[in-house]
């Protein structure tokens, strides 16, 4: 993916949110384009935590759309994690945490991004479409995927 800072005088707090697995990894890979930055992470589960030593984890419940009170427990988290951390900008690799994130990042003034995941070659992630109409920058890595209406394809994380 091309070289994009999100670096300035007035972005100074990020938190970074995605599910475990290989939508982590591609947003740890993504880590230059907030150095200098006061970044956060979230994931789900705790071991996640050991992959960010040096930066603020929190860990929030696992959902889907197949698991409504999951996903509730998991907005009331996030809800309490953007009223601690105030960041200017929410970034995402998805899944649905990330989804939640983005949205409810909105709601309390943050711009937001998504990457899709590299996984989705076929077409994006349902996660993915529906962050089109949340994210501010919304991305693709797969050229193939790009349309005029979005999502952009500037390269791949990996």
């Amino acid at each position: 993916m091309e070289s994009t800072r999100i670096s300035s005088p007035s972005a100074r707090r990020v938190l970074a949110v995605a599910s475990p697995g290989g939508h982590f990894e591609q947003l740890q890979l993504l880590a230059d384009a907030w150095e200098g930055c006061e970044v956060a992470y979230v994931s789900v589960g705790e071991e996640m935590s050991e992959l960010v030593s040096g930066a603020r984890y929190y860990s929030v419940p696992d959902s889907s759309r197949h698991q409504p009170l999951q996903m509730l427990r998991g907005v009331v988290r996030l809800v309490a994690i953007l009223r601690r951390e105030r960041p200017e900008i929410v970034v995402s690799t998805g899944a649905a945490p990330g989804l939640l994130a983005l949205a409810l990042g909105r709601l309390f003034g943050a711009r937001t991004a998504w990457i899709d995941s590299v996984a989705n070659v076929e077409r994006l992630s349902l996660s993915g479409r529906l962050a089109g109409r949340l994210a501010h920058l919304w991305m693709t890595q797969w050229e193939h995927l790009e349309s005029h209406r979005g999502p952009r394809f500037a390269g791949g994380v990996l």
